[in-house]
């Protein structure tokens, strides 16, 4: 199925460019968006990455997925832009971040963990709209990592291969946005998830 996507935009399919770009294009760039300080940066970042990947296509070694590469592609646009605005993102996991609330653990050290999440629960709209607008709230290497796996469903090899980071730190990244993302909603809704 990749091969095929791949062989038509070598081609020059723009029927498979369009159906790329419809499958991919707001991925990007909420995704952008975590690196460039505002909307209509994310949305040129973006941009540049469709040309970059039509200009690319034929060195695609198919090495990955093709989400990966288009991916890949727009996180070094994005590290571009965001450098010549000034803003760096460091993705080393920092000493002085928050850690999880000490007082969900026993006294033996023992994580007493969340009430488990039913359907229903992941149904909840209230739930969607805490978690859309805390994500902008999160550290931006926090919000990068569960923006790829969470929202856009990267698999983890694949957001360390995107953003040059070990698996151990992505696993850590990804662990403190959910527990941060986590612990708003708890808190907002009380005794619901």
């Amino acid at each position: 199925m990749v091969d095929d996507v791949v062989a038509q935009l070598r081609a020059g399919d723009d029927v498979a460019f369009t159906k790329l770009v419809a499958e991919h294009h707001k991925g990007l760039v909420r995704l952008a968006r975590t690196f460039v300080g505002s909307q209509s940066a994310a949305e040129e970042v973006a941009q540049e990455t469709w040309v970059a990947v039509l200009d690319g296509i034929g060195g695609f070694e198919e090495r990955s997925s093709i989400k990966t590469w288009l991916f890949r592609i727009l996180v070094n646009r994005a590290k571009t832009r965001a450098k010549k605005q000034g803003r760096e993102i460091p993705f080393d996991v920092q000493e002085d971040e928050a850690h999880p609330d000490e007082s969900r653990f026993s006294k033996l050290g023992f994580w007493g963990g969340p009430r488990p999440w039913t359907e229903s629960d992941m149904d909840d709209k209230r739930i969607v709209e805490i978690v859309r607008r805390e994500l902008d709230n999160l550290p931006e290497a926090q919000r990068a990592v569960v923006v790829m796996r969470d929202v856009e469903g990267l698999e983890a090899k694949d957001v360390c291969n995107v953003l040059g980071i070990q698996e151990t730190h992505q696993r850590v990244l990804l662990h403190r946005a959910r527990t941060k993302l986590r612990a708003i909603i708890e808190k907002e809704l009380g005794d619901q998830p």
